[in-house]
């Protein structure tokens, strides 16, 4: 396995594609979690949904949507081409825009988590002994949620990491492109290449069981100042 070149190379591109969708939703997740926490705005009920709906429908009718809207007809799509030269379609931005539609949902509702956990109170003293809002928020709200926005940031990643339905779809399978490791698992099976297929199993298997692992051990016990 240490010297398979396709292996190395498929973990190569995923993570390539899981960086890029990272950069996307751990601001907008952690926008998103923190105005469901805290806000209590007109649509809030409507953004939830929405946010989760990539949880609940197939990741191919994601895939499908995205193609709809974000493909070379699409509305979004159409113009980013013609005015930007943009084309997210079968290429690593659309594997990537893929990755962080289905990832972006559990980081938002673990940023919400996270925030909602935080003592109000903690914030609230801040404030009377004269922080300003961003100064509280930077110095109080943030570490005392730090421990469940890691696991959010986690759990969103090793779920872009295993995407499939949405970026076949939506990407396709091009090599150098969007050979990501499960899509090049599914291209070993095509092709009867099952041992490429078992050494990228076991891969992703290992990567995916060692970061549960550590995620559970260390969500396993509360920080002060969150409410158990």
């Amino acid at each position: 396995m240490g010297g398979d070149p396709l292996l190395w190379h498929s973990l190569g591109v995923s993570t390539r594609i899981v960086a890029l969708a990272m950069i996307v939703v751990i601001p907008l997740g952690g926008a998103a979690g923190y105005a469901l926490a805290r806000g209590r705005f007109r649509g809030r009920s409507v953004l939830d949904a929405l946010l989760t709906l990539p949880l609940v429908l197939p990741p191919s009718v994601v895939g499908y949507a995205l193609l709809l809207t974000c493909g070379r007809r699409g509305f979004i799509g159409a113009p980013l081409e013609r005015w930007f030269g943009v084309r997210l379609v079968y290429s690593s931005s659309g594997a990537a825009l893929a990755a962080a539609v289905v990832a972006l949902p559990l980081m938002a509702k673990g940023a919400e988590s996270a925030f909602a956990r935080v003592d109000r109170r903690l914030e609230q003293m801040a404030l009377c002994h004269g922080l300003g809002p961003w100064a509280t928020f930077r110095a109080v709200t943030l570490p005392l949620a730090a421990r469940g926005l890691g696991i959010a940031v986690s759990l969103a990643g090793l779920r872009a990491l295993g995407e499939f339905g949405a970026t076949l779809v939506f990407a396709g399978y091009v090599p150098g492109e969007t050979d990501t490791a499960p899509l090049s698992i599914y291209a070993a099976l095509q092709n009867g290449d099952d041992a490429t297929a078992g050494r990228l199993v076991i891969a992703l298997a290992v990567v995916s069981s060692v970061a549960a692992i550590a995620l559970s051990r260390w969500g396993s016990a509360a920080p002060n100042g969150e409410r158990t």
